[in-house]
């Protein structure tokens, strides 16, 4: 009788210890996919779902801000690349409100930035939540900066320093999406955000 209570608590006792076990790397593996990789002082985020041409423009953008001396110009480079790459990626979007390159844009513009394009680019495309969405949408394959220059940019009654960029967009496939891109930027302090796109 003792043996088999004995083996019954070394059962329960594995049993225990292997679901925390499961219930930790569970956990630790979810952290690690979701959390991605972050810069110092900045707020941008690497995710690990995110497409390769993403990141390896999110890498140059890190190496850049995490250098002793940055160069603003390439920051603005880099970020309107990014900005476009995740905007125009329709088809890595879960849904109308996965909206891309939110992290780029000024605050005080954010919402109605989201408001126009789950309105406007994003509006006819179908829910993904469970992955099995069939509608044929646009993957951006690379971006070109064409013409940069130096501007002035007066929002919120303040002006800024800035930039105007010029972008080509390629896609895997032609779907007849913008080819090209023209954004402001403005730097506020140690960041740069895209207060417009034409």
């Amino acid at each position: 009788m003792k043996k088999k209570i004995i083996i019954i608590c070394s059962i329960l006792l594995l049993y225990c210890i292997g679901g925390i076990a499961f219930t930790f790397l569970k956990k630790e593996f979810k952290t690690k996919k979701d959390e991605g990789i972050t810069m110092k002082r900045y707020n941008y985020v690497l995710f690990y779902k995110d497409m390769k041409i993403y990141k390896d423009e999110f890498m140059i953008l890190k190496s850049n801000l995490e250098s002793s001396n940055i160069n603003y110009l390439d920051y603005a480079k880099s970020i309107s690349k990014l900005f476009l790459i995740d905007l125009y990626s329709l088809n890595e979007k879960e849904n109308v409100y996965d909206i891309g390159g939110t992290e780029f844009i000024y605050p005080s513009a954010l919402e109605n930035y989201k408001l126009n394009v789950a309105n406007t680019l994003y509006k006819y495309m179908k829910d993904n939540s469970n992955g099995k969405r069939e509608q044929e949408l646009p993957t951006v394959s690379n971006v070109i900066v064409a013409t940069p220059e130096e501007t002035k940019y007066e929002i919120d009654k303040k002006e800024y320093d800035g930039y105007k960029i010029s972008l080509d967009i390629e896609y895997e496939k032609d779907l007849g999406y913008d080819k090209k891109a023209d954004l402001t930027l403005i730097r506020d302090k140690n960041y740069l955000y895209i207060v417009e796109k034409n």
